[in-house]
């Protein structure tokens, strides 16, 4: 082989290595994933809403850092703290909508094993939704980390409609007049 064949070949190896590792990762991960339910999951699915989370869209924003430049006595060092800082917060959003996206999931899986009749569809859905979702979460947090750099966007539109169809559909799983659920 040629030196650029092994160069090429190697490269190739170590992202499919990295790919494989990754999704072993997220998948031990949602497996090994037990969350405290809500002792009234009713109450708790009837609070939880995107509005919630719908600062997480434009709080990593580059329209403020925009005008911020445009300010007089703009110093470059006030762009990078404004991004340090709306990256912390926009974190602590993402942690908290990852610990809500693992109720809700398990939630779901409580309510599978106590119903009568078996949903294979859902499983499945749950399945493909905890996996979009734990990449989502993972693809975000390297966004973040680029935009805190003054790298890239941070999009978090598919991340909050995925966790918003999960919600739907523990929603739909709980009957209104549930005295205490879970």
């Amino acid at each position: 082989m040629e030196q650029m064949d092994i160069i090429v070949f190697a490269a190739i190896l170590a992202v499919t290595t990295g790919t494989l590792g990754l999704t072993i990762l997220v998948v031990y991960r949602l497996a090994s994933a037990r969350p405290n339910l809500p002792e009234n999951l009713e109450k708790w699915l009837e609070d939880l809403s995107m509005d919630q989370y719908r600062p997480m869209m434009r709080l990593l924003d580059s329209g403020e850092l925009a005008y911020l430049k445009t300010m007089p006595g703009f110093q470059p060092q006030m762009a990078f703290r404004l991004r340090q800082q709306r990256c912390r917060i926009f974190r602590t959003y993402l942690t908290c909508l990852d610990t809500d996206f693992q109720r809700i999931c398990y939630a779901i899986k409580v309510r599978m094993l106590q119903s009568n009749c078996d949903r294979p569809d859902l499983a499945a859905v749950l399945l493909r939704s905890q996996i979009a979702f734990g990449w989502g979460v993972l693809t975000v947090q390297l966004r973040v980390a680029l935009y805190g750099w003054g790298i890239g966007k941070v999009n978090v539109r598919a991340l909050l409609r995925q966790f918003d169809v999960m919600r739907l559909e523990l929603g739909n799983l709980i009957p209104a007049s549930s005295p205490s659920a879970a």
